[in-house]
């Protein structure tokens, strides 16, 4: 096996490479990094040049890091995102769809307004690594992903923060399971081709179609989502907003 060329103190090298490293992505649903010492070995340079780097991607916001339980790829979530646990056990699927009807919409307006082109790239690959994962748990990871990409782009603190209080009913595995099952056959390809043309509203600077792709791609979740929990599946034609969906 070759080892890394050692650069033990080029903090400018670290940095490059954990730049590298964020691109690709993969660090677990969580978004936790390596440790230091593990970064320091893979990349074949000191743990100050490692804390070094990790120090300006925290500045810049592209990770944060918390005492005792390490670093992690993202924004610092606040103290309400924090402690989302026992308001996501008090609430239920419909609710939170309800709420997302309401803000992700917007979000997509305004990322519409405010998306830079590498967040574009990213909303890309993410809407292609939906389309090729194999599995329930990948897709639910990259489109949770997905759909961050949108709110992070935005550019509005207060919503991403909404929005990551919402989200994280997504690691809970009776939500993943009902989703999965309103997502089985043509819904998926639908989902798919729904990913796209709000990215593509997006892209376009379009903001009225951007939330109203969005609008429509909840929608359809929403009602498949209802027939799936129904007992008996004649009343999801309304959701309790008294909102039409689509067929």
């Amino acid at each position: 096996m070759v080892q890394p060329q050692s650069h033990p103190d080029n903090a400018n090298y670290a940095l490059e490479k954990l730049r590298e490293l964020l691109r690709v992505g993969g660090f677990g649903v969580d978004g936790k990094l390596p440790t230091e010492r593990d970064l320091a070995e893979r990349l074949g340079v000191g743990r100050r040049a490692v804390r070094q780097a990790l120090e300006v991607l925290e500045a810049e916001g592209e990770v944060w890091r918390r005492q005792g339980a390490g670093t992690f790829v993202g924004q610092k979530p606040d103290a309400l995102s924090a402690d989302v646990g026992a308001i996501v056990a008090g609430t239920d699927f419909m609710e939170i769809m309800e709420v997302r009807l309401r803000i992700e919409p917007q979000l997509a307006q305004l990322a519409a307004l405010r998306a830079r082109a590498p967040e574009l790239v990213r909303m890309r690959e993410l809407a292609r690594k939906i389309r090729e994962s194999d599995n329930a748990d990948a897709r639910e990871l990259w489109d949770g992903a997905l759909h961050r990409q949108i709110a992070q782009s935005a550019r509005n603190q207060l919503f991403l923060s909404i929005f990551d209080l919402i989200n994280h009913v997504r690691q809970d595995e009776a939500w993943q399971a009902i989703r999965e099952r309103a997502r089985s056959g043509d819904a998926v390809k639908m989902a798919y081709a729904q990913h796209e043309d709000i990215i593509d509203a997006i892209a376009a600077r379009d903001p009225a179609r951007a939330a109203e792709t969005m609008r429509r791609h909840l929608l359809m979740l929403q009602e498949r989502l209802i027939r799936e929990t129904s007992h008996d599946g004649q009343d999801a034609a309304m959701p309790p907003t008294g909102e039409p969906v689509l067929a």
